[in-house]
């Protein structure tokens, strides 16, 4: 189980390196939040998963430690955030009526 800790621990290390290598701009918050995040998630999702193959697989459990630690940091990304991108508007202010939620009539 130590091995695969270490295991876990470099692949969450790589992915949040890889993160904020590739796309600096979309992660806006601290390198090391991103990095924690990443370590955190490989760790709890390895962990997880070593308990539940049973430890039999260590192959699935690196894995599994792969996708939670990309998963996770995946979602402190902000692309809207980044430089040269307009943020992206759902709705239309300029249109009569856009903010007005439908209503349920309430019995009296």
């Amino acid at each position: 189980m130590l091995v695969e800790t270490i295991a876990f621990a470099l692949v969450g290390l790589v992915t949040g390196g890889a993160a904020l290598l590739a796309l600096p701009a979309y992660f806006r918050v601290a390198p090391a939040l991103t990095l924690g995040t990443a370590l955190a998630a490989a760790l709890v999702g390895g962990v997880v998963a070593h308990f539940g193959v049973d430890g039999r697989q260590p192959a699935v459990s690196v894995a599994a430690a792969a996708v939670a630690s990309g998963v996770l940091t995946s979602l402190l990304a902000r692309p809207d955030l980044a430089a040269g991108r307009a943020p992206a508007h759902r709705h239309h202010p300029h249109r009569p009526g856009a903010h007005r939620a439908s209503r349920r009539h309430r019995a009296a």
